[in-house]
């Protein structure tokens, strides 16, 4: 029998406001534990939430951008739990009427590219955070645990797809898009490594061509686009061994542990009757009219997909365009460069290599170094006339980064400029037969294998200035070929 797999994707992701979702306290991860907080956050009696204005901007932008309806009346709801950094024993979330409903988002594996649909888009707050002191920094392992409040009351988007992907490589290609869509439209750093966008998989199999779903298991928290993928493909691997050894999938939620490569079983998985959903009697539904909405669409900016598409279209490879896309700033730098007159191809290599590699070492953005457009322009028209060869212009590029000046002051300096005078590299290679007869012989007679020793020689007698192009040109006329 042959399986397939069956999997949705939760993502969570904190929106970047000035304060949270239901008070005044500053959203500010840096703050010393459980100072960020007030009598509204913490759930103290008497205290009533105020909707905050910009995080329903957040949301709305992200279902504009994942193609969603906007719905025209939302309420908020009552999700009861308890855990301990769960102040209210509740937490404020949206049930049946979300503010974002239906929508997709199209990604692509290896040249194949797939629709996820999107069930919905809602708001909620975030919980606290506990942190389980001992060796391992697990629960089960606690000396004892610590509470911080700060995050309790942040806002809080949560991104539900259909059951539409049916492989890990798939499932880490949705949140890699995903997270550039987030990132280009400004309301979050969508940052895994530091838990502002994290994502829990619903997993199941099914023999191959039924159209019944399996048994699922849910892989909660995690916070890394490897870990989802590694997560997964495991996941999918122990359900299968365990119904080809004639046992059943339990319906639960499992830990991915990075240490053991495995995921683990934390508990039974609840159903949404198990939460007693009722509506938040202290706030008001919500009404995002028709003008809104308009407004949150207009506001849209450049989407990863079009920018990837108008990047392809100047002629660089996919690759780079995702590249440029990812770095900040590099994308805006691209399209500069191209209108001052850069070949777009020969940019996008630069910028997504000799840059992007810069950027990491010095640990700066782009817009800190000394590189500029016009200078990228500059550097292209001084190889594509055959001024700079193309290890010169990657050693100009650097200096020009570092602020030494621009290309051309740059190339000078260094003494990097090529030789293409024909004259002058005529003279050299006249010099090089004469050393070297036996080797022009050859090539004079069709023996294309001495060129290479040749165009070296002539390469070393002049310091390395000379165009190897014209060099080649030179030699190839001089042997009559």
């Amino acid at each position: 029998m042959t399986w397939e797999s069956v999997i949705g994707l939760e993502t969570h992701v904190e929106l970047q406001t000035a304060s949270k979702m239901f008070c005044g306290c500053p959203v500010d991860f840096g703050d010393d534990p459980n100072t960020a907080t007030c009598p509204v956050c913490l759930a103290l009696p008497g205290a009533l939430p105020v909707v905050n204005e910009a995080a329903i901007e957040g949301i709305l932008s992200i279902g504009a951008a994942l193609q969603c309806t906007l719905t025209e009346s939302s309420l908020f709801y009552r999700k009861n739990y308890f855990y301990p950094d769960l102040p209210k024993n509740y937490q404020i979330s949206q049930y049946t009427f979300p503010l974002c409903l239906g929508g997709h988002l199209d990604v692509d594996v290896n040249g194949t590219q797939t629709t996820v649909g999107i069930t919905r888009v809602h708001m909620e707050e975030d919980t606290g955070k506990s942190l389980h002191v001992g060796a391992s920094g697990r629960i089960d392992a606690a000396e004892h645990t610590l509470l911080d409040f700060n995050r309790a009351g942040v806002p809080l988007v949560e991104i539900v797809t259909e059951p539409d992907i049916r492989s890990a490589d798939q499932a880490r290609a949705y949140g890699i898009e995903l997270q550039r869509v987030i990132r280009s439209l400004g309301v979050s750093d969508a940052r895994l490594e530091e838990g502002s966008m994290r994502f829990d998989a619903n997993i199941s199999i099914r023999p191959t061509g039924s159209s019944e779903l399996g048994t699922r298991t849910e892989v909660k928290n995690v916070n890394s686009l490897r870990s989802l993928q590694r997560a997964i493909a495991f996941e999918i691997e122990r359900q299968i061994g365990v119904l080809e050894d004639g046992g059943s999938v339990n319906q639960e939620t499992r830990h991915w542990d990075e240490d053991q490569g495995a995921t683990v079983a934390m508990r039974s998985k609840e159903e949404s009757e198990d939460y007693r959903y009722f509506q938040e009697p202290d706030l008001l539904p919500l009404r995002v009219d028709a003008e809104w909405q308009e407004r949150v669409h207009a506001a849209l900016p450049e989407l990863p997909s079009a920018a990837r598409a108008r990047f392809v279209a100047t002629g660089v490879d996919v690759r780079t365009a995702d590249l440029l896309i990812d770095s900040e700033g590099l994308g805006a730098l691209f399209d500069a460069a191209v209108a001052a007159g850069a070949d777009a191809r020969t940019a996008g290599i630069w910028l997504t290599g000799e840059v992007v590699a810069y950027l990491r070492r010095e640990d700066v953005a782009a817009a800190e170094t000394g590189l500029t457009a016009n200078d990228l322009a500059e550097l292209s028209a001084m190889t594509g006339d055959g001024r700079l060869s193309a290890t010169a212009a990657k050693e100009v590029l650097g200096a020009v980064l570092a602020g030494e000046g621009s290309p051309e002051a740059v190339a000078e300096v260094r003494d990097l400029i090529q030789v293409s005078d024909h004259g002058a590299i005529e003279d050299a290679v006249a010099a090089v037969i004469t050393e070297h007869p036996d080797a022009f012989a050859k090539l004079a007679d069709g023996d294309m294998k001495p060129i290479g020793f040749l165009v070296g020689q002539v390469m070393r007698s002049t310091g390395g200035k000379a165009d190897p192009r014209v060099v080649q040109e030179v030699l190839r006329h001089k042997a009559g070929l």
